[in-house]
């Protein structure tokens, strides 16, 4: 009798943390780690809106979806978020840090509050709600199947961005980097800690760039893309599903591009 295949993309009955879970690309993973039978934690500065997505997200795709609230700009936030998750959680799986922010600017105007702030939730957020959830990773992870930490960055941390967004772009650099120096630190300690690089999603932060998104905006995005379209939800929680599961256990250190050719092709 031909054996079963195993199923080396699961992550069933793992539990995930994604920051900046109330929208956008953080939703997207979210929705595909619950789809794949994960048990997810969502994170948002806005409570109203993270337990209205975590609520939508149960009733779409079943599963457990809880939501926490907390600022990540600051380490009261940071560590009032990792006390929520060690009252309720003994072990972390997968910690997705996706909390980000930006700012517009021209270079002779450009404001140190538009610097402060996208500095300290995309790359001072990202390491020390690492830091302070070492203990349940630690917990969670294993030689052939470590705890994951993948660090949301951008194309705009590859290359130069159309947009005028200085500190975003210079913070995205800062998470690659900072991926590649905690990967050096917790590969010892099967915590593999690897970096997605996302290109042109349908999300609020990139419509912002065009004054708002809407069908006209989306097609003219799209097809100044070598792939002809914007990424979907398939594309970003299938990549970090990946990343998650045993398929991607010996990934370590990486970011990966998803961008449809952006980055690659030029």
């Amino acid at each position: 009798m031909k054996e079963t295949p195993p199923n080396w993309f699961s992550v069933s009955g793992k539990t995930a943390l994604v920051t900046g879970g109330s929208r956008g690309i953080g939703e997207m993973i979210a929705a595909g780690f619950l789809q794949a039978g994960a048990r997810v934690y969502i994170c948002a500065r806005n409570a109203a809106a993270c337990d209205e997505t975590a609520s939508r997200l149960e009733d779409s795709y079943g599963g457990e979806c809880i939501p926490l609230s907390a600022d990540l700009s600051g380490l009261d936030g940071v560590n009032y978020l990792a006390d929520c998750l060690t009252e309720r959680e003994s072990r972390l799986d997968i910690l997705v840090n996706n909390a980000g922010a930006s700012w517009g600017g021209t270079i002779d105007d450009f404001p140190e509050v538009g610097w402060d702030k996208v500095m300290n939730v995309n790359v001072k957020g990202v390491f020390f709600l690492t830091q302070r959830l070492l203990p349940l990773l630690r917990a969670s992870g294993s030689r052939n199947d470590p705890a994951r930490v993948i660090n949301i960055g951008s194309v705009d941390g590859l290359k130069s961005s159309r947009f005028d967004v200085f500190s975003y772009g210079a913070s995205k650099a800062a998470v690659h980097h900072l991926t590649r120096f905690l990967a050096a630190h917790l590969t010892p300690e099967f915590i593999n800690c690897n970096a997605i690089a996302p290109g042109p999603y349908p999300t609020r932060m990139l419509g912002s760039g065009f004054g708002g998104m809407d069908d006209t905006v989306e097609e003219m995005i799209a097809m100044s893309n070598p792939s002809g379209r914007l990424g979907t939800v398939e594309d970003i929680a299938g990549l970090a599903i990946f990343l998650s599961s045993r398929a991607g256990a010996y990934v370590v250190g990486e970011v990966i591009a998803s961008d449809g050719g952006l980055v690659g092709t030029s």
